[in-house]
């Protein structure tokens, strides 16, 4: 139990964490489940993977580059409306998009869904960096462990559905569920501002600053810029294997080639599917802790550098089934904790009292990282194959794991020290 109160009473903050964690569940599909709708989509419509998957960026768009306004609005607000608001358009977004039929009208679903699993996604990742000044990294993992790993359940259930029923019915079906259970947890969410007694940050984890920095501050500091390069760099990769996976099992003629590992027997794109969602789940609190452990740029070096690795692997051998399951798991598990060391690292650096917006503008850049997920089918298109794809991402995850330890960490190191040092002076003026 934890000695966290709010107007004398006690409140286990372990169980605030766990009723996000919930949320970022029901919200998981909304990205990771999309893939499985784009061939159908297609086949039933030829509106082309590359329009059809102008959807999926402008879901990364809304869901991004609004979480800064969600985020102040939580801050300003609390929690729970903003959750709740969130869970009903998610469930809209989906309805929405089991009656799409023109792109116009897929393109609004993406939108509205999109603004719905921001307001979620911001809110609770937010929530949990409050909650946990002397645990962010584990906390912001587990919370974004919700997100990547909610969906592994439901990938079968939503594919077989697809195929018996229609994608419609699993857009239609999913998308009530989905939102209902999500404005029913939002309703259990407490408000961090009003919670005192919270444990302090251990000696000898990540350097946190002791100033509290507001949103137009934060993009005034250089290395906000850094760490937001940074975001872009690792996300893209991971957006285009999320988006991709489909199409590029398709083209590696393994998708539905039956797989048998540990026991089970599976067609390679749902076995990979399944595993990747348990793999990008798990590797957010486990990177998130280690990073508590042994510092935010050190584990990004360990895990970027395993990212763009794997990457190439993958683009090598992936036309085996069972190497692609393995080696898609491999990706995932080296990408999915850019959820928590990023938002970690950015509360360590610009302070709690902001965190849900200053981790806000820090996410966009997924949004951005988006952009160029349409552009892989052309670049697959246009040098005949996935290749050229693997190798621009690979690329990034390596620049990106380099930065971390040669660029980043002196200059967060540089910025927290001159911060105290103002501090001091100020304290003795």
């Amino acid at each position: 139990m934890s000695s966290v109160v709010i107007n004398g009473k006690p409140v286990n903050r372990w169980l605030q964490l766990a009723i996000g964690v919930a949320c970022m569940a029901m919200i998981a599909n909304l990205q990771y489940g999309w893939t499985l709708f784009v061939v159908p989509i297609d086949t039933k419509y030829h509106w082309g993977r590359e329009s059809i998957q102008w959807a999926f960026t402008l879901f990364v768009l809304l869901e991004t580059w609004l979480v800064p306004v969600e985020g102040y609005l939580v801050d300003k607000y609390g929690p729970r409306p903003v959750v709740l608001i969130g869970g009903i358009l998610c469930g809209i977004g989906w309805v929405m998009n089991s009656q799409a039929d023109t792109l116009g009208m897929l393109y609004a679903a993406a939108a509205v869904s999109g603004l719905g699993a921001g307001a979620v996604y911001g809110t609770c990742v937010g929530n949990a960096l409050k909650w946990f000044p002397d645990r962010r990294g584990l906390a912001a993992g587990f919370t974004a462990a919700g997100f990547g790993a909610g969906s592994a359940l439901t990938v079968v259930p939503i594919a077989n559905m697809i195929k018996v029923s229609g994608y419609e019915a699993a857009f239609f079906n999913f998308g009530i569920g989905q939102g209902v259970a999500v404005v029913i947890l939002s309703l259990f969410l407490l408000d961090a501002r009003q919670a005192s007694g919270f444990p302090a940050a251990p000696s000898g984890g990540p350097v946190q600053t002791r100033r509290d920095y507001k949103p137009m501050e934060v993009l005034s500091k250089p290395v906000f810029w850094v760490m937001y390069l940074m975001f872009v760099a690792m996300a893209a990769g991971g957006l285009m294997a999320t988006a991709q996976l489909g199409p590029i099992a398709k083209d590696f003629k393994i998708a539905d080639v039956p797989v048998s590992m540990a026991g089970i027997t599976m067609a390679a794109l749902p076995f990979a599917l399944s595993l990747d969602r348990i793999l990008n789940g798990a590797t957010r609190p486990f990177f998130g802790w280690v990073s508590d452990k042994i510092g935010r740029e050190l584990t990004m070096l360990i895990a970027f550098s395993l990212e763009g690795v794997g990457i190439m692997l993958l683009s090598e051998y992936g036309q085996d089934p069972v190497l692609f399951i393995l080696l898609t798991s491999l990706v995932f598990f080296a990408w999915g904790e850019i959820y928590s060391l990023f938002p970690s690292t950015c509360a360590d650096t610009f302070g709690k009292t902001f965190a849900a917006a200053n981790a806000g503008l820090l996410y966009t850049a997924k949004g951005t990282a988006a952009l160029m997920v349409p552009y892989a089918n052309t670049l697959s298109k246009a040098y005949g194959g996935w290749h050229i794809v693997f190798v621009i991402a690979a690329t990034l995850n390596i620049a990106a794991a380099l930065t971390a330890w040669f660029i980043l960490k002196p200059m967060r190191a540089k910025m927290i020290a001159k911060a105290a040092e103002e501090a001091d002076t100020a304290l003795h003026a």
